[in-house]
């Protein structure tokens, strides 16, 4: 589900500038920052290089389990 919200110019032009670095849209931007700064405030000892790797390797493919034996 997707809503419209009032977000400042300034934070649309910043999505713009760092999203087309990223290669992707400003809402894929500003959901990306959005899920920084809620996994640093659920987790304020994480340093934010760990908050970043943990994000890229959730969006890696699962190619199997490991089965324990």
């Amino acid at each position: 589900m997707s809503i419209n919200v009032k977000l400042s110019e300034n934070l649309v032009e910043q999505a713009k500038v760092h999203g087309a670095i990223e290669h992707c849209s400003v809402p894929k931007q500003i959901e990306y920052w959005s899920k920084i700064g809620k996994l640093a405030q659920e987790n304020p000892d994480l340093p934010f290089v760990l908050i970043r790797e943990i994000l890229i390797a959730d969006q890696e493919p699962v190619i199997g389990q490991y089965v324990f034996s």
